[in-house]
């Protein structure tokens, strides 16, 4: 499966520029063969944006979730993307799959709200994996710190995810995670990674780039750098199929021993 990565910021605070980014990255990827396009977190505001957040939040449901419907559609490619998501009183940090014919196949709410910015803003999800099948393969999602906790990405392991969608919000100084921790986290799991960052300054922050599809092997199919760039590598299961047999750290596991982490 051929799978795309949107570094970009877009244009922070206007939803309706933001969709015009994503049908254009979306026509690039699928001219480049790509089934799958992972934008960034918060992708469709912006996100330094302060109360804006709030403003600009929707549902799940809402217009602008129809409008990149209707873009995956006509491009015919999948679309996983970064949002503030509206329910109720309460805003989450959300990021949601639209399939090729423009069904929504799941929506995730990001569980570890990183910094006092996100914590004024979001209120944290409570689900850990959330997964989708998407071209014969399970796919699974989380949002940028979340990949940073090894207890997650190995429930999403256990839980069969194939491929991990990670759109993100990296900044300088924590290049660490792009460049080292996303492939590890790729190795030990035995699954590819999709890691897809923001760059540029952003109200305090400046987000380092660096986006990164990680094999089974550790090794970054792709990897962009500090600009704003597509890239796009492929995502093979006969190789994730061989990967998982000659490591078998799953099967090796012991978790009787493991009973102090909860």
């Amino acid at each position: 499966m051929r799978t795309a990565l949107l570094q970009s910021s877009g244009r922070p605070g206007s939803t309706v520029e933001n969709l015009k980014v994503l049908d254009e990255a979306a026509g690039r990827a699928a001219a480049a063969g790509a089934a799958l396009l992972v934008a960034p977190e918060m992708f469709l505001t912006g996100y330094a944006i302060g109360d804006d957040i709030a403003r600009l939040a929707e549902p799940a449901d809402g217009d602008s979730a129809d409008t990149v419907a209707g873009l995956a559609h006509r491009h015919g490619l999948a679309i996983v993307y970064g949002y503030p998501e509206r329910d109720g009183d309460r805003v989450h940090n959300s990021a949601q799959l639209v399939s090729a014919d423009g069904t929504r196949l799941a929506n995730y709410r990001k569980s570890h709200l990183f910094g006092g910015f996100e914590a004024d803003h979001f209120t944290p999800g409570d689900q850990p994996v959330v997964q989708a099948e998407l071209n014969g393969l399970t796919v699974g999602i989380m949002i940028c710190y979340d990949v940073e906790f090894p207890e997650l990405v190995r429930a999403h392991a256990l839980a069969g995810t194939d491929v991990l969608l990670v759109p993100t919000a990296n900044m300088h100084p924590f290049q660490l995670v792009a460049e080292s921790l996303v492939p590890v986290r790729a190795w030990e799991n035995q699954m590819y990674v999709a890691y897809a960052n923001r760059v540029g300054h952003e109200g305090e922050f400046e987000f380092f780039g660096l986006s990164t599809l990680a094999g089974p092997d550790g090794v970054a199919r792709a990897r962009a750098g500090h600009g704003e760039e597509l890239v796009v590598a492929d995502v093979d299961p006969v190789f994730l199929a061989a990967s998982r047999a000659a490591n078998p750290y799953l099967k090796d596991r012991r978790p009787g021993l493991y009973g102090s982490l909860a």
